[in-house]
């Protein structure tokens, strides 16, 4: 079965953010995704402000960049949004761009290995274990979090070459593709990722009109393997009411109830 959200674009400057969740959590979509690019709202702020204002509807964040945060201190947080709602969440992690990252002091010189340390020791905290390591970026000296969540939110990879795509197959419960991933490409990124059965992949799919075109569109990813399908809107849109009308359309069309 396939998912299927839509797209907060940081464009929206977060009080309107927030307004368009509640809108979708309304109309029955089943899930909105979040961007944290430079130098929009922290997407960790964000996602707490739209779980804390919605009932039902599931919040993706995709990507947090790795370079911008101490991995101990992304753990403190995801687990304190996955406690208060949990079931509602789903994290994922990047590289960030790396000309944003250079502005800001963070980039570092092998991206790949920050994301397999940073990701190796987030598993684990966020599991309630007990985490020592020396790495080569990520350095944690018996820390363990007081409050791990009950029902660990998944973490997934933003990922675009074949090496990151391979690590998210090995380290993550998915991959994040992004809307310029073609169908094609999408079945080359599965060959790379080499998951398991339950790998999600999800795919931000432009979509530029609310036509009944969109779901012949939409199977064409769906049938390259793609599991969640994000709908992204164009930039400059503020009326959304369309577009999650066409997610929560597309729901039963691919396996899914709409959301009650």
């Amino acid at each position: 079965m396939t998912r299927f959200g839509v797209v907060l674009r940081p464009e929206l400057p977060p009080e309107l953010v927030v307004e368009a969740a509640r809108a979708a959590d309304s109309a029955g979509v089943d899930e909105v995704w979040l961007w944290e690019d430079c130098f929009f709202s922290g997407g960790i702020a964000t996602a707490a402000s739209v779980l804390a204002s919605t009932e039902r509807v599931n919040v993706g964040i995709g990507v947090l960049p790795t370079p911008l945060r101490n991995v101990a201190a992304t753990a403190m947080e995801v687990a304190t949004l996955a406690r208060l709602h949990p079931g509602r969440l789903r994290v994922g992690l990047g590289h960030g761009v790396q000309s944003w990252m250079g502005q800001v002091g963070a980039r570092v010189n092998s991206p790949l290995t920050l994301m397999r340390e940073q990701m190796a020791a987030l598993t684990s905290l966020l599991a309630g274990e007990t985490v020592s390591v020396q790495g080569r970026y990520v350095t944690l000296d018996n820390v363990r979090l007081d409050w791990p969540p009950s029902i660990q939110p998944p973490i997934l990879v933003g990922a675009t070459g074949p090496k990151t795509l391979a690590l998210s197959g090995e380290m993550s419960a998915g991959t994040i593709l992004t809307s310029e991933t073609s169908p094609e490409e999408t079945r080359i990124a599965l060959e790379h990722i080499a998951g398991g059965p339950d790998h999600d992949v999800v795919v931000y799919l432009s979509c530029t009109t609310d036509s009944n075109a969109t779901a012949d569109n939409v199977r064409r990813w769906v049938d390259a393997g793609a599991t969640t399908i994000v709908l992204e809107p164009a930039a400059d849109r503020r009326d959304l009411s369309g577009i999650f009308a066409r997610a929560v359309e597309l729901q039963p069309l691919f396996g899914i109830a709409p959301a009650s």
